[in-house]
C-alpha cells in the first residue's frame, strides 16, 4: 500500500492542512496622529486699557506678562480683582498666568468671573472651553459653541476657525457628525488650512465613510503635500477599499518622510504581501519590528508571511517565540503544528496540535491536521478521534474520507476501510488520480478478503 505521505499530499490539496491566519491585515498602517492640540489659550485681549477703565495694577501685570514674570504678574492681578471684582479683563489675565502657571483649576475658575463679569467676548470663552475641555469636562461644549457666535478681538477668521475646530474635537466621540460640520465650517474660514480637513478625515474614517475621509485626507494633503498624518489617512483608506497601489506610493511617501515608523513599515509590508509581492514584503514587516519589536499582531503577521514565502524555518522560530509570550494562544500553537507539519517534523506538529484542541476544543480545522500528523506517525486511533472531532465543527471532505479509510486499513478493520474507501471515490469524482488509484487497488484486496 502506497506510504501516507500521500496522504498529506491530498489533504494539502483538500485544504484541510493550513496554517491559520495568526492576524488580521487591514489594520492600521501608522496610525495617523491626531491634529495639532488646540488647546492653547489665547494671550491675551488685544484692546487699550482705556476702553476698560483705567486699572494701574492690570497695566503692570500686563507689562511683567510681556517679561513672562507670571509671579509678578499674579499678584499685580489678584490686587486689581480684589478692588475690582467685576473687572473681565483681570479675570482674563488671571486666567491665562494661572494657566502658565500649570495651575488649570484656578485658571478655570479665574476664566469663569471673566465671562460672568462679560459674557459676550470671545477670547474668555474660548479660553474657558479649551481648559474645560482640555480637563474631560463636557461643559466645554457650551464655552467653545458660544465662542462661535462672538467676534473675537483680532484676525476674526483665525480666531473663530480655532473654536469651530476646538468645538469639533471636544464633539468627536459624543457627536460625530456635529464635530463633521464643525471642521467643515473651520476649513471654510481657513480654506488653506490642512489640519481642519485631517480632523475630518479622521471622523469620518470612524463612521466608515471612505469617501468622505478619503476627501478629507486628499484635501489635506493638497494642502500640506508633507503630511505624514495625511499620507497615513490615506494609505488606511486605500487599504479598506482594497486599492493597495495607491496605498502602497502613500506608505513610500510617508516613509520617506518618517523612515524610522514601525507602524508605517509593517503596514507597507502588509500592502506588499496583499499584492503577492513577497520578497519586498517581508523586509517591510521585518524591518518594522526591528524598530518595535512588541508589536504582537506583526509577529503574527510576519510568521504567517513565512509561511507563504516557505520559509518555514524562520516562521517556526518566530511562532515559537509569540508561544513563549502567549502559551495559551491555541491559534498560535495550530500555526506551529501545521509548519511542523510542512517540514515533516510530525512528532513535533502532533505535540503542538494536542495542546491547541486542549486549550480550544472547538477549533475545527487544528483536529484535520492533528488527524494527518498522527497518521504519519502511525496513530491511528488517534488519527480517527480527531477526525470525529473534526466533523463535530466542519463538512466532510474527500481528504477526510481517504484519511478515515487508510487509518482503518491500517488498523484491519476492513469492513469500515472499505465504506470510506468508496466514500472517498464517490466525493472525489477524478480530482485526485493517485489516491483514486490507491483506492481501488486497496479496494480489490480488501473485498477478496470478505
Amino acid at each position: 500500500m502506497a506510504g501516507n505521505r500521500n496522504v498529506v499530499a491530498l489533504l494539502l490539496s483538500c485544504g484541510v492542512l493550513a496554517v491559520p491566519v495568526c492576524a488580521q491585515t487591514s489594520g492600521k498602517a501608522s496610525q495617523a496622529a491626531a491634529p495639532a492640540q488646540t488647546g492653547q489659550t489665547v494671550r491675551r485681549i488685544r484692546v487699550p486699557l482705556e476702553e476698560q477703565g483705567y486699572s494701574p495694577a492690570v497695566a503692570r501685570a500686563e507689562a511683567a506678562m510681556e517679561r513672562k514674570d507670571y509671579a509678578a504678574a499674579q499678584q499685580a492681578l489678584e490686587e486689581a480683582v480684589q478692588h475690582e471684582p467685576s473687572n473681565y479683563r483681570a479675570w482674563f489675565d488671571l486666567g491665562f498666568v494661572l494657566n502658565a502657571l500649570g495651575r488649570t483649576p484656578e485658571a478655570i475658575t479665574a476664566y469663569r468671573k471673566s465671562v460672568a463679569a462679560q459674557p459676550g467676548t470671545f477670547e474668555s470663552n474660548l479660553n474657558l472651553g479649551l481648559l474645560l475641555a482640555r480637563s474631560g469636562d463636557p461643559e466645554a461644549e457650551k464655552y467653545l459653541r458660544a465662542a462661535t457666535g462672538l467676534k473675537p478681538a483680532a484676525r476674526p477668521e483665525e480666531g473663530l476657525a480655532r473654536a469651530w475646530l476646538s468645538l469639533g474635537h471636544v464633539l468627536e466621540k459624543s457627536d460625530p457628525r456635529a464635530a463633521l460640520e464643525a471642521f467643515h465650517r473651520a476649513a471654510e474660514l481657513q480654506p488653506k488650512d490642512a489640519e481642519p480637513h485631517l480632523s475630518a478625515g479622521m471622523v469620518a474614517e470612524r463612521l466608515s465613510d471612505t469617501a468622505a475621509a478619503e476627501r478629507e485626507y486628499q484635501a489635506a494633503s493638497e494642502r500640506a503635500p508633507q503630511s505624514r498624518e495625511a499620507l497615513a489617512g490615506l494609505s488606511n483608506v486605500y487599504m479598506k477599499t482594497g486599492r493597495y497601489p495607491q496605498a502602497e506610493s502613500a506608505l513610500r511617501r510617508y516613509l520617506a518622510a518618517e523612515p524610522q515608523n514601525a507602524p508605517a513599515h509593517i503596514q507597507l509590508g502588509r500592502v506588499l504581501a496583499a499584492q503577492d509581492k513577497l520578497e519586498e514584503a517581508l523586509p517591510e514587516l521585518e524591518a518594522g519590528l526591528k524598530l518595535d519589536p512588541n508589536d504582537a499582531d506583526g509577529q503574527r503577521e510576519l510568521a504567517a508571511l513565512y509561511v507563504r514565502a516557505k520559509q518555514y524555518a524562520k516562521a517556526t522560530a518566530q511562532f515559537r517565540e509569540l508561544l513563549q509570550k502567549n502559551p495559551n494562544d491555541a491559534q498560535l500553537h495550530h500555526a506551529l503544528g501545521a509548519v511542523l507539519m510542512n517540514q515533516h517534523d510530525f512528532p513535533g506538529a502532533q505535540a503542538e496540535l494536542l495542546a491547541a484542541v486542549k486549550l480550544q476544543p472547538d477549533l475545527g480545522p487544528a483536529y484535520g491536521d492533528l488527524a494527518i500528523a498522527a497518521s504519519e506517525n502511525r496513530d491511528f486511533s488517534l488519527a480517527l478521534r480527531a477526525l470525529e472531532e473534526r466533523a463535530k465543527y466542519l463538512p466532510e471532505s474527500p481528504g477526510t474520507y481517504f484519511l478515515r479509510a487508510t487509518a482503518y486499513d491500517r488498523l484491519r478493520d476492513y469492513r469500515q476501510a472499505a465504506a470510506y474507501y468508496h466514500q472517498f471515490l464517490e466525493a472525489a469524482k477524478g480530482q485526485f488520480p493517485d489516491q483514486e488509484w490507491q483506492a481501488r487497488h486497496r479496494l480489490i484486496a480488501i473485498e477478496r478478503k470478505k
